[in-house]
């Protein structure tokens, strides 16, 4: 059955947007534990060298260069009696459970046996985030065709994940030690069984409240490569691609630096849960300005303004000395609210895209230009884990010890100048994004006409 012109341009009820935030909490409750422990979790208590773990971030992301794409390409094929997306949010829960929990295990073995154990639990948690979270986010293109009712769902969707991201930052050290006992290893399993249940919970409020209603006007038979070509004939998606990819970067070595900068550098590792609780709550408030912002700058200026900030804010915290914590935490917090909007603003952003490819090729491939962004975001943070791995492991990094001074400056370099450089080039990039709000109204005028041209041939 094809969508009327009215569900083209629906307006999403309050709860229903409510109900889709929640399933990027639950994304997030995995994500910002990733982007924020994981690293520091393999080389202080797993037990590898940093080396070691930025290598394996960054080989991992060469499966999911077609794990991605292939997830892509099943969700768009897929038709259940509960819709195309829907239904992995139920399949999905379990699996992702299992893995999270694996992957937090510290086994008895020797180094080599638990660089194995690392490789393929780590290996098996993407592969379940992306079977789950490449349709969850591929829903949001396809619950409404109105540009503007996109970017206020991707508004809640982000308060929803920076939500996820504030439980994470606030409560998982003070869960880790009260779930262990004094045993580390332990408090860090049992902590992702929390999450992971919790999660589960969540996607299943998620999948009973949401609806699927904007579907292609003609019938899709074309094949997964007619999709991969559309997809790099897509020029503004190929921007947003490496948008994504630069802006990740900024975002995922500050995060996963920001551990060792307060432990070994600040030397106030007790602060590490609310310097990071601040920076999420400061992403949450961002994330729920953008439809206000939006009123004043268009999606393209105001990404360019936002990232140039932040490349201002984060050179300027290099200059900052250690005994300046109030500073830091004001930069910290502006940062946070500049990050905030970027996430709404480039998934509605993608949601635009989908259009305009449909708009251009008559053929619609919703669930490939998200699963393609959500690589684009994987392979970021896998860049930024290689960086951070070789950069620690070059300047002389050694775990749970007091660093030397070349260690101490490498860390600072990785939440300091290395961002700002990336923010920088983030916002020389956006400046090549082409679609106008003007010729989005025109493509999403036209493809509502040729949905209402098809309701009347049926």
């Amino acid at each position: 059955m094809t969508a009327s012109s009215n569900n083209f341009k629906h307006k999403l009820p309050f709860a229903e947007k409510v109900a889709y935030a929640l399933g990027d909490t639950a994304s997030n409750l995995y994500w910002r534990l990733f982007d924020v422990f994981l690293f520091i979790f393999y080389t202080d208590v797993f037990g590898i060298p940093a080396a070691t773990v930025g290598t394996m971030m960054l080989s991992a992301r060469l499966i999911d260069a077609f794990s991605d794409p292939i997830m892509g390409a099943l969700a768009d094929r897929t038709n259940t009696r509960w819709g195309k997306f829907r239904p992995y949010l139920l399949w999905g829960g379990i699996p992702l459970l299992a893995a999270g929990i694996l992957t937090f295990t510290v086994p008895d073995l020797s180094e080599p046996g638990k660089v194995i154990w690392a490789y393929l639990t780590y290996i098996a948690m993407m592969l379940a985030y992306t079977f789950i979270n490449v349709p969850y986010g591929a829903m949001m293109g396809i619950m409404t065709g109105d540009s503007q009712q996109r970017t206020a769902l991707s508004s809640f969707r982000f308060i929803g994940a920076f939500t996820g991201g504030t439980i994470v930052a606030y409560f998982t050290p003070s869960l880790v030690a009260y779930l262990g006992q004094g045993d580390e290893a332990l408090g860090w399993q049992l902590t992702l069984a929390v999450y992971g249940t919790i999660a589960m919970v969540l996607y299943s409020i998620c999948f009973f409240m949401c609806k699927e209603r904007v579907q292609a006007a003609s019938p899709q038979h074309h094949t997964p490569m007619v999709d991969v070509k559309d997809l790099l004939a897509n020029k503004p998606w190929l921007v947003l691609f490496s948008l994504a990819l630069i802006i990740m970067l900024t975002i995922s070595i500050r995060a996963s630096s920001g551990t060792f900068y307060l432990k070994y550098f600040l030397e106030r590792e007790d602060l590490i849960s609310s310097y990071m609780t601040l920076y999420m709550v400061a992403l949450t408030i961002g994330a729920a300005s953008t439809p206000l912002l939006t009123k004043w700058l268009d999606k393209r200026k105001l990404l360019i303004v936002l990232m140039l900030a932040v490349a201002v804010l984060a050179g300027m915290q290099y200059f900052v000395t250690k005994d300046m914590l109030t500073m830091h935490f004001v930069i910290q917090g502006l940062i946070g609210f500049c990050l905030g909007p970027k996430s709404p603003l480039v998934f509605s952003m993608y949601a635009d895209t989908a259009d305009y490819s449909e708009w251009r090729t008559h053929r619609r491939s919703t669930a490939m230009i998200f699963s393609a962004a959500a690589f684009s975001q994987k392979l970021g943070g896998a860049l930024a884990g290689a960086i951070i791995g070789y950069m620690l492991s070059g300047m002389g990094y050694v775990p749970n010890m007091q660093q030397s001074p070349d260690s101490q400056q490498g860390i600072v370099w990785l939440m300091t100048l290395i961002p700002a450089v990336f923010a920088l080039i983030a916002a020389l990039c956006i400046r090549f994004y082409s679609l106008s709000e003007s010729q989005l109204a025109l493509i999403q005028s036209d493809l509502s006409a040729r949905q209402s041209d098809a309701n009347h041939d049926l």
